[in-house]
């Protein structure tokens, strides 16, 4: 259990957040959300001691064992990949050195061997018998060889890394599991094996994600960080998000009855409150939402951009022909006779273990790149607009404000009144319009770059990552407006989401070339799961 009372940040004049009272229970996930530089990473920071607050105190019962996600991927390079796994329990991995110390010394006391029994009684207790085991099945389950366990740290691969920390934190089963983006460089089938790891978990998780699948299947609560309050509520991030939208909606209609408004509220939490899922903690999360009340409904004060796009004009038959495309780089082969037509109602997912292939087919088909071999075909009624996964060529050296910077994409009877409501929109309002677009953040520019792609009322939208740097709200936006999107949609994205709400159409890009399928990403997973089975 972890007690915050009172907790206040404040950091010069700025109050991050202030009167936090919360309780974390054992048995619960609880995901913590909020826009980018609301406080998230530096709640995790208070809550396991590397930040002092400013008021208040974070109580946790000594006898509590706390694991907190590292984030430093070098801070182990002289280490092995099992010593850095087993520094997960740190009081285990000093007693493993000081045994080993002692069993080394040539003059081995009466002293010694006094200290050793105590030493191995509590290495019997902390299970250290099995650590090298438990650290094997850590790394297998996230995808990675138990070789790897006698190789240095330093020898690994950033990837490679970000898996071995994230093992180092779920080993030796912590009271109290802190982690910070744990799913950021996973891939799909490490982050369904933590999914289910975290469903089992007996004691307290507090995670920061911008994965909504991944909050939606492992969350009993969503703590929210907004407009300098923290706020604790029961359920999922979809259930959140959706609640947060009808207390909203229900605010501004004042003029409805309260009886209508809570009548309304019940049969809402009655349907989330009836969601089967797989996780153990179903049960007890069914029982959370049957005992809510309308009172505990959030009501966000969050704000989302407008994302949506419309055409100038309807796609004919033709849309692309992809003949036989391949490519190298460096003597590093990246596509092989990929292949593949669109139809005017395919909205498609593109994946694969090599994201520079994803890219490097992204750039030929908007020919920024030239294939080694192969052709492409647009149809003659097609319009494109890109979003690339680099878009530094927009925006460096590039002294423009926001405003002008947009115009240059806008159509000649585009009014400034017309261009600042659209910005507005975009979460760009009063004098922000002026802000020279070089020094936006990581964000920011990604919103330019959507309200650049609006503006060209394309037919078929490219879009490669676009939710990388974005906070939930964003990402949502961005959501919405592909699913409404009447036009053809090649995407490629880590957000699970994102490629299951949008995409009727899978294409994995392979070394031997391509594989496509129709259908959902959720059916192309289970497709390939029984194939590998």
């Amino acid at each position: 259990m972890i007690t915050v009372s009172n907790v206040s940040l404040q950091f010069g004049g700025d109050v991050l957040f202030k009167d936090v009272n919360l309780q974390f229970n054992p048995g619960n996930c609880y995901g913590v959300i909020g826009a980018n530089g609301a406080g998230k990473s530096t709640f995790l920071k208070i809550l396991c001691g590397q930040l002092q607050s400013t008021t208040g105190e974070v109580a946790i019962p000594k006898q509590l064992r706390m694991s907190v996600l590292q984030q430093d991927h070098f801070a182990y390079d002289a280490y092995t990949v099992l010593d850095t796994i087993i520094m997960g329990n740190r009081r285990l991995y000093d007693i493993m050195q000081q045994k080993d110390a002692l069993y080394a010394k040539a003059d081995f006391t009466e002293e010694d061997g006094m200290l050793a029994s105590e030493l191995e009684a509590e290495f019997v207790e902390l299970n250290g018998w099995e650590a090298e085991s438990d650290a094997s099945k850590l790394i297998q389950g996230l995808g990675l060889s138990e070789s790897l366990l006698s190789q240095q740290m330093a020898d690994l691969s950033g990837n490679e890394k970000v898996k071995i920390l994230l093992a180092q934190a779920l080993f030796g089963n912590p009271d109290i599991l802190l982690m910070d983006e744990p799913t950021n460089h996973l891939d799909i089938y490490a982050i369904a094996w933590l999914e289910d790891f975290l469903m089992e978990y007996f004691g307290t998780v507090i995670v920061v994600s911008h994965d909504r699948h991944f909050l939606n299947n492992v969350c009993t609560h969503i703590v929210d960080i907004d407009y300098t309050k923290i706020k604790m509520y029961v359920g999922n991030y979809a259930f959140w998000y959706e609640s947060s939208q009808l207390m909203q909606r229900l605010i501004k209609q004042q003029n409805k009855k309260i009886e209508d408004k809570i009548a309304e509220l019940k049969t809402f939490v009655a349907r989330f409150s009836a969601n089967k899922s797989k996780s153990k903690q179903a049960t007890a999360r069914r029982k959370l939402l049957d005992n809510l009340t309308v009172e505990e409904l959030p009501a966000s004060s969050r704000r989302y951009p407008f994302i949506g796009f419309d055409m100038n004009r309807e796609l004919g038959k033709e849309v692309l022909e992809v003949r036989d495309i391949s490519k190298t780089v460096d003597g590093v082969p990246l596509l092989q006779n990929v292949s593949f037509t669109l139809g005017r109602t395919d909205k498609v997912a593109i994946i694969g273990e090599s994201e520079q292939a994803i890219t490097m087919l992204f750039k030929i088909l908007m020919e920024e790149e030239t294939p080694d071999s192969g052709s492409f075909k647009w149809g003659v009624s097609t319009a494109t607009s890109y979003f690339p996964v680099d878009n530094s060529a927009y925006f460096n050296d590039c002294e423009l404000s926001i405003l002008d910077w947009i115009r240059q994409y806008s159509a000649s009877d585009d009014t400034e009144t017309f261009l600042r409501g659209f910005l507005g929109r975009m979460l760009f309002s009063g004098d922000d319009i002026y802000k020279p677009v070089h020094v936006l953040s990581g964000g920011e520019k990604v919103r330019c770059m959507f309200a650049r792609m609006m503006l060209f009322h394309a037919n078929v939208l490219l879009l490669d990552r676009p939710t990388n740097h974005l906070d939930l709200e964003s990402i949502t936006a961005v959501n919405n407006g592909l699913v409404n999107f009447k036009g053809v949609v090649l995407l490629s994205s880590h957000d699970h989401e994102i490629l299951e709400t949008v995409a009727n159409r899978i294409i994995e890009i392979t070394p031997e070339g391509c594989i496509d399928r129709q259908g959902s990403y959720e059916e192309y997973l289970a497709w390939k799961k029984e194939r590998a089975l």
